[in-house]
């Protein structure tokens, strides 16, 4: 087991992330490498947990919500606990990041249509501790994942 990548294994990875079900044949032949290579060095970046799973994403998931945003947020003081329960708590907060910088979170936010989007942001910005808010409405997504 070993933490190196080398340019290869990126190669493998970024194909990987454009089509998981590509077979070991077809992924060889895309990245240049012997079928053989290829699947031992998948299975080294399975056993290493750099590959943890292979996956897919439905339409379905990406299309739901009518409205999705980043809400960029500033807590008060020591309420951050506090903030992060209440946001949490929130059905149309898909995932809360705290970070560093200006922002302490950043809430990803999926609603039906414009108008649940802004009572949803009135229910964010009545939170108690909560001091300034920067939404972001998501346009178009043209890549998802790792």
């Amino acid at each position: 087991m070993t933490s190196h990548m080398d340019d290869l294994d990126r190669d493998l990875l970024s194909a990987l992330r454009n089509n998981a079900r590509i077979s070991v044949s077809s992924l060889a032949a895309a990245i240049g490498a012997s079928r053989a290579t290829v699947a031992a060095r998948i299975e080294r970046l399975v056993e290493s947990g750099t590959i943890a799973a292979f996956t897919i994403r439905t339409g379905h998931e990406t299309r739901a919500a009518g409205v999705r945003a980043i809400v960029l947020i500033e807590v008060l003081g020591k309420l951050a606990d506090k903030v992060a329960d209440q946001l949490r708590g929130l059905p149309q907060v898909r995932a809360l990041h705290s970070t560093n910088g200006k922002w302490d979170f950043i809430a990803e936010l999926e609603d039906r249509d414009l108008a649940s989007f802004d009572e949803t942001l009135r229910q964010i910005r009545l939170i108690n501790g909560i001091n300034t808010t920067e939404s972001n409405i998501l346009l178009k997504t043209s890549k998802m994942g790792f």
